[in-house]
């Protein structure tokens, strides 16, 4: 077979000289390289994606390439020097296995990656007949720039994008057919492969991100909708604003504020995970001061019922979960340890310190209990890096992050801040002594044998003694006001609690070409967090204090569409643990937890080992806590979810719970009429409609009959009219979610 046959170097030489078409010296184009012009074309064709040949360890049926060709003289080695060369084929290049399996000529898994008549196909046929040129001494590709950068486009409109690639001798080239494109929001607009974008009917901003050969561009979309946005409720903060602005811009025009039924209901659910009490609702509907919904807040804030709300939602990300008995101790001390925290109002940077650097046993220093569930240097790179600075690290360990401009060195050097962490065990059993190792702290790139000194993101690496501890020299710079990310990542998270969505989507994936759909709130936000001394109180009250959050969750006739803009408030669904404890209030019932008091809350449990115990909480979507990403809590609603609140037992006991509402309301001392009003006020901290007092007296005060028939006397079938009633309430949007 001539593809075993072995030339040695001259006679390929000689051969490509002889192979070669014959140009005259003034057509005479430039040879092709390897890194040039033949890895764009493998990562446009996705040959060397991760689902193709850059499978990770193995690759694809014994090809295996470096995902997105961040490894090019490796990938060249594989093509042309592996499988006794047979891959390429200097004398036949169209007779090239690479070429014959990439048309599809000879059966192909991948399919036609390259059609024959393509440019792409002849300029990798040209390369192969030219000789197969590296191209180390080519010059190398410096940056990507897509035009336009900025563009204002209609609904429904299209756009022809263009990149130029710039090279390190000077020159520039046109790659706009080579380059790849993905908008951020795939419902706001779609490309095609040669650059093109069309909007479609959501008006906000997008993001069409532009890679090319390892290097990305960004090309921001504005697509307003046109609208007359003249009824603006009178800004109270920078927040209101910088949102208006934008919808000004944009022509959408938000909804008017709500009501004072509406923001009780919803400041207390996201501050205090909580419904408002029937005494709690009539005092602050009576209220006529201006100021109230300010004081609201400031009450909400110094309660206990935030601290617990908060503790719930930080000892999750952090991991707080019981693998063991064992671990019962250092659970309830570590949750303990962030709820006093948040009570105290600790700021975060001093928070995220603590637990960066801390070091002891869990008995003394309840901190190193995040030590205890995140062991490893790798995992606690990934997991600070993706909970405290928004950035995701995973694939970096391996390779070039694709979408960033993050290396697997500076994966090695974030990580390098944790290779001077110790442990050792301790008289207690299951528990650890954390403790910092004196020497130098650094890690080796296994793969270059490099030495790796610790380097925070994009840092030159700090001066650390081998008596420092080389995670406060992190945590110093983490809380130092140019870090761009710790701030951010906050703001941005805490952004998404009260609104649905970030500014920044998903709440964990800030990056350049992952851009905010408001910028300048992102930055504005970020700077006020950092003037305020990182105070997470003030976080979230001058959110919850500005007119945006205060938006009616109704839309008017034109903002229905917007989902990204904050005209108006966008409903949630109750989180599991929220909704466990409302339904608890409104039936007067109690769910009894083990290793905790009576009466506690299901948003005050320490960690993830109740949700076995409770059905409810499973179903709902409780986090396990094994991630760090807040996408581990389920907040989609489910057929499971709908059949558990119509039909399960433990749902049926609190509506006829002995001493619950329906039993306390269907007593002689209390009047339909009054009965009513109580549940409407706790369930939505209003009062009932006539409409609604008129059908559910009418319910209340039917005759009903026992299983035999036999009539029920007058305060048994009120009792079953109440449970009635209280079902369909739990069962209603209204009360499922937070508008």
């Amino acid at each position: 077979m001539i593809s075993h046959f072995k030339f040695s170097g001259t006679y390929l030489a000689l051969l490509a000289i002889f192979a070669a078409p014959l140009i005259s010296a003034g057509e005479q184009a430039p040879p092709l390289t390897f890194v040039r012009d033949i890895v764009p074309i493998l990562t446009k064709a996705g040959c060397n994606a991760g689902a193709c040949h850059a499978k990770s360890v193995t690759g694809q049926r014994g090809f295996r390439l470096s995902l997105l060709g961040f490894e090019p003289q490796e990938d060249y080695e594989h093509i042309v020097k592996e499988g006794k060369g047979r891959r390429v084929f200097q004398p036949a290049p169209e007779q090239s296995l690479l070429v014959l399996k990439a048309s599809n000529t000879v059966p192909h898994g991948g399919g036609n990656a390259l059609d024959p008549e393509s440019k792409n196909y002849k300029m990798l046929v040209r390369w192969i007949s030219e000789g197969m040129a590296f191209g180390k001494d080519a010059a190398k590709l410096t940056s990507v720039e897509v035009e336009p950068g900025r563009a204002t486009m209609k609904v429904n409109a299209s756009q022809q994008l263009k990149v130029t690639a710039r090279y390190s001798d000077g020159s520039e080239q046109d790659v706009t057919d080579m380059a790849l494109y993905e908008p951020n929001d795939k419902a706001m607009a779609e490309t095609d492969g040669k650059g093109g974008v069309k909007t479609l009917d959501i008006p906000g901003n997008v993001a069409v991100m532009v890679r090319y050969a390892g290097l990305v561009s960004v090309s921001n979309i504005s697509i307003p909708l046109g609208a007359p946005v003249d009824k603006i409720p009178p800004p109270k903060n920078f927040i209101d604003e910088l949102v208006f602005s934008n919808l000004k811009e944009i022509g959408v025009p938000p909804s008017p504020v709500c009501d004072d039924t509406t923001f009780l209901r919803r400041v207390t659910l996201d501050i205090a995970g909580r419904l408002p009490t029937e005494e709690e609702a009539l005092e602050f509907l009576e209220n006529k001061a201006p100021d109230k919904r300010d004081a609201l807040i400031e009450s909400l804030l110094d309660s206990p019922d935030y601290a617990d709300y908060f503790a719930n939602k930080w000892t999750a990300l952090l991991k707080n979960k019981r693998e063991s008995t064992a671990d019962i101790t250092a659970n309830f001390a570590f949750h303990s340890w962030v709820r006093d925290g948040l009570l105290a109002n600790k700021p975060y940077d001093e928070m995220v310190r603590q637990i960066l650097g801390a070091t002891g046993t869990i008995v003394a220093n309840p901190a190193v209990a995040w030590y205890k569930r995140v062991k490893l240097p790798n995992e606690q790179t990934e997991d600070v890096a993706q909970l405290f600075l928004g950035v995701r690290m995973q694939c970096a360990q391996c390779h070039h992050h694709p979408f960033e401009r993050w290396s697997q060195n500076d994966y090695i050097a974030f990580t390098a801040f944790f290779s001077q962490v110790g442990r050792k065990p301790t008289a207690i059993a299951g528990e650890d002594l954390i403790f910092h190792k004196r020497g130098t702290a650094q890690m080796e790139n296994k793969k270059t044998k490099q030495t790796i000194m610790p380097a925070a993101l994009g840092q030159t690496p700090p001066e650390i003694a081998p008596d420092d501890d080389p995670r406060l020299h992190l945590a110093d710079w983490m809380a130092d006001e140019s870090n761009p990310f710790f701030a951010t990542a906050l703001v941005n998270r805490y952004w998404k609690h009260f609104f649905r969505r970030g500014l920044v989507e998903p709440e964990d994936d800030i990056r350049d070409t992952n851009p905010a759909t408001n910028p300048e709130l992102l930055d504005a936000l970020a700077k006020h967090f950092i003037e305020s001394g990182f105070d997470l109180k003030e976080a979230v009250r001058v959110i919850t204090q500005s007119q945006t959050y205060q938006l009616s969750a109704m839309p008017n006739e034109h903002n229905a569409v917007d989902r990204q803009n904050f005209s108006h408030f966008y409903p949630k669904r109750m989180q599991a643990e929220v909704l466990l404890d409302s339904m608890d209030r409104l039936t007067g019932s109690s769910t009894k937890f083990a290793d905790v008091p009576p009466g506690t809350r299901a948003v005050a449990l320490p960690d993830n080992s109740y949700n076995a115990a409770s059905p409810f909480l499973k179903i709902f979507g409780r986090p396990e806590a094994a991630s760090v990403c807040e996408c581990e809590r389920a907040q989609s609603p489910s057929l499971g979810q709908s059949l558990h609140l119509m039909n399960s037992s433990d749902v049926k006991t609190k509506l006829t719970s002995s001493k619950g509402t329906a039993d306390l309301l269907s007593q002689p001392d209390t009047s339909e009429a009054d009965g009513i009003r109580k549940i409407y006020l706790s369930a939505f901290s209003r009062e009932p409609t006539g409409e609604e007092l008129s059908i559910a007296e009418d319910h209340l005060l039917k005759p009903r009959t026992d299983a035999n028939g036999k009539a029920l006397d007058p305060q048994r079938a009120k009792r079953q009219g109440y449970e009635d009633l209280l079902w369909a309430i739990m069962n209603t949007k209204e009360f499922l979610y937070n508008h």
